[in-house]
């Protein structure tokens, strides 16, 4: 490293690149400022130059195959040899924690490409400056002796260069900090809100678990809030309004907190909030009634009124605990049952909790292995005339039969099947079973003209694509007429999704495939959708026939579902009919079909046959 005639720093510069255009491009710029310039392409032939001939300075690229700037940095800081070589990172990456990491293993400076060329050989020369200067004040402080005179000038020159570039290091020094900190701050809060982010608050909670240990006294506990159906903002105002929204959601939860409290936005609409130093449990559930009644104020966003909803749950810290992911899991466990209870609730996290998940969990997962291997059976059972009690039909019911645990009923694994999707391959299995079954019986000359099979359609396996057409196929396979088939559908799956709905029925109706409004007085009820729709069948949900007997106001629900059924020139079915006093009312009524235990409970298909064969329950 020397000065030229004009008092320009000149070096021996290595410039590292995966990048022929960038090594060319860098090559060129030093070059022609007087540099001699040295060139790796990897970070392996990288470390052999510099180890063989130290140069005065590296540009060195982060992101290379193979080894990266981060290691070769690290390696050179390793080695006696390189360790005081400058390295000035050249690269592409932007991010906070890129930089930092580039201060972290031993850089001197960060440029980020595509960068300004005087800005990059200014930082250059800077630094080769202040080698320079250092191996000045070396060569000086070496031959002081004898050459006092001559040299206190060439001291006071070069102090007076080195408190100039002292200077400008201590500006240097002074920027960097103040991006590090930057930095730091950025990794720690949210971008969108200003909150503390998800590595601030396990940081906090990993010292309220330390400190639980260290002092009985203690006391704290996690509060993770979920807001209930957020998604709906997103898609009708567009996600803009969703995140001023969650800005003004933060801030409203601030106001409400006190201040030894720790609220982080964790991720999307989900906060977390620890509270610090806790009296007792009763604290924690009174801020927790505060926040929800926050929330029951509307939000101003422009000129429009929104209003939201969280739940929550709550996890009381103990020196139980090891780390923040178990109290936090248990805590989203408790707002999960906060959901299940109806939404805009809060929950207590309790071990029996755990233990459900861990069961549901266990049940899923043998849900899955049970669709690979088959375990499932149809059980049917029968649908009877309630005037001369023949056999009209068969309501096809799914069973599980677990390998261990014998047959499970639906109303266990139906709701975790419509969670997971599960349920639209399974639907599936239901109708080809079922049908398959009815081509046999046909075949064995066991079913009227009129027989027909009722299954069940999901409100998932509605929405589905092409619904009609695996239909189609199914019944095309088995080579049946469509008018064997019934579908029961609730309430919920056609109203919800009107113009769908309308679609398919009509198609399935072209196919002479009969529709049942199953469960039907338990949702929505209304006149105004249902005669738009080709429904043949309401079936009066059990709950209603249950309390025929002792309750008017029952007896009058179903009397006014016959009428409407006749009125519309549907069919009535009642279910769940399990005494002679029921069916009793029912046919004096009118009802015309109805099935329960009174005539069977759901059964094998092969105990289904022998009803066929008699072809009448006595």
């Amino acid at each position: 490293m020397k000065d030229d005639a004009a008092g320009a720093i000149q070096g021996d510069i290595l410039v590292v690149d995966d990048l022929l255009e960038t090594l060319n491009l860098l090559t060129a710029l030093l070059e022609e400022r007087g540099h001699r310039v040295r060139r790796a392409i990897d970070g392996p032939m990288a470390l052999m130059g510099a180890g063989a001939n130290p140069p005065d300075l590296i540009l060195l690229d982060i992101n290379m195959p193979g080894m990266g700037g981060y290691e070769v940095c690290q390696r050179l800081k390793s080695q006696e040899i390189t360790r005081e070589i400058p390295v000035i990172f050249v690269s592409a990456l932007n991010e906070v924690f890129d930089k930092v990491k580039a201060f972290e293993v031993g850089g001197v400076d960060y440029i980020t490409k595509p960068f300004q060329i005087e800005e990059v050989l200014a930082r250059i020369e800077s630094q080769l400056a202040l080698k320079l200067a250092r191996q000045q004040i070396q060569e000086l402080n070496a031959e002081l002796e004898g050459r006092v005179w001559r040299r206190t000038r060439e001291l006071e020159e070069a102090n007076r260069e080195l408190k100039t570039l002292n200077h400008r290091l201590e500006r240097e020094i002074l920027h960097h900090q103040r991006t590090q900190s930057q930095l730091l701050h950025m990794a720690s809060h949210d971008a969108l809100t200003g909150l503390p982010n998800r590595v601030f608050f396990m940081d906090k909670l990993m010292q309220a678990i330390a400190r639980a240990k260290e002092e009985p006294d203690y006391r704290f506990a996690v509060l993770f809030m979920d807001c209930d159906r957020f998604k709906v903002v997103n898609d009708s105002l567009g996600h803009l309004a969703g995140d001023r929204l969650l800005i003004l959601l933060a801030r409203r939860l601030q106001f409400h907190l006190k201040a030894q409290s720790h609220l982080a936005r964790f991720g999307g609409d989900e906060f977390t909030i620890l509270l610090d130093n806790i009296w007792d449990n009763e604290e924690v559930t009174v801020t927790a009634r505060r926040l929800q009644t926050a929330l029951t104020w509307p939000f101003k966003l422009d000129d429009q009124d929104l209003f939201i909803d969280a739940s929550i749950g709550i996890a009381i810290g103990t020196s139980e605990y090891t780390e923040p992911e178990q109290i936090l899991r248990d805590a989203d466990i408790a707002m999960y049952q906060a959901k299940s209870r109806g939404r805009a609730c809060y929950q207590v996290f309790d071990a029996t909790m755990h233990a459900q998940v861990q069961k549901r969990f266990q049940l899923e997962t043998d849900l899955r292995l049970a669709m690979e291997n088959y375990d499932f059976i149809l059980h049917y059972q029968p649908i009877v005339s309630l005037a001369d009690f023949k056999l009209e039909g068969f309501e096809a019911l799914l069973r599980w039969r677990h390998p261990d645990r014998g047959l499970i009923s639906p109303g266990e694994f139906i709701p975790i099947a419509e969670e997971t999707g599960a349920i639209i391959p399974i639907g599936l299995y239901v109708l080809d079973s079922a049908i398959a079954q009815v081509k046999a019986w046909e075949e064995k000359n066991l079913i009227s003209p009129q027989f027909r099979i009722s299954v069940n359609l999901s409100v998932k396996q509605f929405t589905q694509p092409h619904l009609i057409d695996k239909i189609d196929r199914i019944i095309l396979k088995h080579q049946i007429s469509s008018c064997r088939l019934k579908l029961e559908i609730t309430e919920s799956a056609i109203v919800e999704n009107t113009e769908v709905a309308t679609d398919i029925l009509r198609q399935l109706k072209d196919r002479q495939i009969q529709i049942s409004l199953d469960d039907f007085g338990t949702g929505y009820s209304s006149l105004s959708y249902l005669h738009r729709f080709p429904v043949d069948t309401l079936k009066i949900d059990r709950s209603f026939i249950h309390q025929m007997a002792d309750n008017g106001e029952n007896m009058e629900i179903v009397r006014a579902i016959i009428v409407l059924a006749h009125q519309l020139k549907m069919t009535a079915i009642a279910e769940g009919i399990e005494t002679a006093e029921q069916l009793k009312l029912l046919r004096d009524l009118d009802c015309e079909e109805g099935q329960g235990y009174y005539f069977s409970k759901p059964v094998e298909s092969t105990i289904a046959e022998n009803l066929l064969v008699r072809g009448m329950l006595n």
